[in-house]
């Protein structure tokens, strides 16, 4: 089990999707997604699988939570940069967002 600790390692910022684009290179459907999280950590990519809820054009100005603390990974030619996140629900993932507008870089907290 994880413990109280092991969480409060986890960085998860607000971020505003500025650009999506189809991730053509990808194995799964997916898009490369770069976010704005604020002047402290500025624009980030990350490739996400949120095809099936989601077009490229309503995702632009979607404020996301993400995780901004992993290493950055390799997909294909992409290195994705952070973790956006989502629920696995029925239909595909739908992405957790903030209920009201909030600064690019809030923290989870």
């Amino acid at each position: 089990m994880a413990t109280f600790d092991d969480f409060m390692k986890l960085d998860i910022r607000v971020g505003t999707i500025v650009d999506a684009v189809p991730f053509a290179k990808a194995k799964k459907p997916a898009y490369q997604l770069k976010v704005d999280f604020g002047g402290e950590l500025g624009i980030k990519n990350s490739s996400a699988q949120i095809t099936d809820h989601y077009t490229p054009d309503s995702l632009i100005g979607k404020q996301v939570m993400a995780v901004v603390n992993f290493p950055p990974r390799q997909i294909a030619n992409f290195f994705s940069e952070v973790l956006v996140l989502g629920t696995y629900s029925e239909g595909g993932v739908v992405l957790i967002t903030p209920d009201k507008p909030v600064q690019n870089g809030d923290k989870l907290g």
